[in-house]
């Protein structure tokens, strides 16, 4: 890793996404990925993306990256992550490898000298990432400046819940504290996970261990995701109006949005450049 994501894990302000993502790829499926293209075509209301150029911003296990590039568009991945970047590059060589059209490096979205320097980019993708900057605001700013004239910028922010996410904020933080603070976390909401999406099944008629076995709608996996909310450092929320009047002073209008209402996880939005 980096000197300064090093640091911040070590300090307990950032949780280790590349690693959990990295165990992700042991159980990355054909159907994990073709659902991951669905979420894409669904969101953006597009058959494919050929033609189309796309950047994922904080692409993760790079996942997203490859369902764009399968979809046709021409990619462009980076994260802040060093282990996330070793992922999108091994999902590179794997299905495409020497690609011209797939490029993979390490960078930060909250440098706005390399945000720019980027160039412009039809589609600009990032899911569930610009809260876990630290400087959220700021990184949204940041990732509209390679969105073309006339491009859409996808992204996906932690839903305001007011209370209850100044008490999730500490969850991870305690997570993110050390070895007994991941165990007491751990072993204190895996269960209640477990154990109330089982009781959910049952009383629809569903087979319990289903929901392991198949992806979420994304293509991700709920045990990973799981790990990845526990332990979500830096973390920041908005609500939904907030989001849509920012980029509606930086000129861009909403084209879709999904929001979890008033519940947990993130809202859904894609916006057009005018």
């Amino acid at each position: 890793m980096t000197t300064g994501a090093t640091e911040e894990i070590l300090r307990g302000e950032r949780f280790a996404f590349g690693k959990n993502w990295s165990r992700f790829l042991s159980v990355l499926t054909e159907a994990r990925i073709r659902d991951a293209e669905l979420s894409l075509r669904s969101m953006l209301e597009v058959d494919d993306l050929r033609g189309k150029s796309f950047l994922d911003v904080g692409s993760g296990s790079g996942l997203f990256s490859l369902a764009a590039r399968r979809l046709g568009a021409r990619v462009s991945s980076f994260d802040y992550d060093p282990q996330s970047v070793m992922c999108a590059r091994e999902l590179r060589r794997r299905y495409f490898p020497e690609d011209v059209d797939w490029h993979v490096e390490e960078g930060s979205v909250l440098n706005a000298d390399y945000m720019a320097a980027k160039g412009q980019f039809d589609v600009v993708y990032s899911w569930g990432v610009l809260h876990h900057t630290g400087n959220m605001w700021q990184a949204l700013d940041n990732v509209s400046l390679p969105v073309a004239r006339g491009g859409q910028l996808f992204i996906a922010i932690y839903n305001d819940q007011g209370a209850r996410s100044i008490w999730w904020r500490r969850v991870k933080e305690v997570y993110c504290s050390g070895i007994l603070g991941k165990a007491l976390v751990c072993g204190t909401f895996i269960p209640v996970f477990v154990g109330g999406g089982a009781a959910r099944d049952v009383l629809r008629g569903r087979n319990p261990l289903g929901r392991y076995l198949r992806p979420t709608t994304r293509g991700m996996s709920a045990f990973y995701d799981w790990f990845d909310w526990l332990g979500g450092l830096p973390f920041e929320v908005a609500p939904p109006e907030m989001i849509v009047r920012f980029y509606r002073k930086r000129g861009f209008a909403l084209y879709n949005l999904i929001t979890v209402g008033a519940g947990l996880g993130n809202n859904q939005y894609v916006f057009t450049k005018a």
